[in-house]
């Protein structure tokens, strides 16, 4: 089942990882998106932006692991206190003409929210619905073919992703298991995991 949300955080996200909870990290200031030094992060700010992409804790923190990519550096330093909702309520200073060393763009990998992900599209709000359940990642499957916009749109507010703007089964991984789920049921509740039939 794929899902495409029309709704996101808008100043931060991860790019490039396997979920919305890893990639390397992308702030929006200005209208347009600048990467991050993996040196001018620090425990608590990689708080704030999990927190804000609605993801848990924050793991692994590693300069280059998920490329260097073609935005601009960010030219300020978060000073985020651990408590901030959003990366843009955090104190920042500047550091004007600021460059990252090769291999230092902040890679950033958070627990994933709940057991629930969308994979396999460049944006963290779109992309193949997979839950965690009995330990295992698997896609999620519709054996009645009932899922529609009101049930992918509770997948999208799950994940702080706003609403879904286009369901679709998806044929691409017919030879992975899945966890069949039923549509009514995610309309019914918010705890996605307890569909899983």
């Amino acid at each position: 089942m794929c899902v495409c949300c029309c709704g996101s955080t808008d100043s931060v996200r991860l790019v490039h990882g396997s979920s919305l909870c890893s990639g390397r990290l992308e702030v929006r200031s200005d209208q347009s998106w600048s990467s991050v030094c993996e040196e001018d992060l620090d425990l608590n700010d990689t708080q704030v932006v999990c927190r804000e992409l609605g993801c848990g804790a924050p793991g692994l923190l590693q300069g280059g692991l998920y490329g260097e990519g073609e935005a601009p550096v960010w030219t300020s330093e978060l000073q985020c206190e651990g408590n901030e909702s959003v990366v843009l309520d955090c104190r920042r200073s500047s550091s004007a003409g600021k460059t990252c060393s090769p291999g230092t763009a902040a890679g950033l990998t958070c627990t994933d929210p709940d057991g629930v992900r969308l994979v396999g599209q460049p944006s963290q709000c779109a992309g193949t619905v997979e839950i965690q359940h009995q330990g295992h990642w698997r896609p999620v499957g519709d054996y009645y073919e009932r899922w529609d916009l009101k049930s992918g749109s509770a997948v999208c507010q799950y994940l702080d992703c706003g609403s879904a703007v286009s369901v679709d089964r998806t044929d691409d991984s017919p030879r992975r298991p899945v966890w069949w789920v039923s549509a009514r049921c995610v309309k019914l509740t918010s705890e996605l995991r307890d569909c899983v039939e």
